[in-house]
């Protein structure tokens, strides 16, 4: 199970009703405010790269694009 809390005074103070037993042996790992995480993965700044490509079916036909496959339409039943 994870709890949620902050660190007040130099205690962990939980969120909510967390009560774990007395004795319980935890781990405290800090964590980075949700902006400063968002901003340092690659992914979150993905869309720096993305450019219009004119494809007007490119995501129904991907394999065809990058594959070669036959596209969704030619296929057939």
């Amino acid at each position: 199970m994870i709890y949620r809390g902050r660190i007040e005074n130099g205690m962990a103070v939980l969120e909510g009703d967390a009560r774990p037993a007395d004795g319980t042996i935890v781990d405290v790992v800090p964590v980075e405010p949700a902006a400063a995480r968002d901003e340092a993965d690659p992914l979150y700044r993905l869309l720096e790269f993305a450019v219009p490509t004119g494809i007007p079916d490119l995501a129904e036909n991907l394999d065809h694009y990058l594959y070669g496959h036959p596209k969704v339409s030619d296929a057939g039943p």
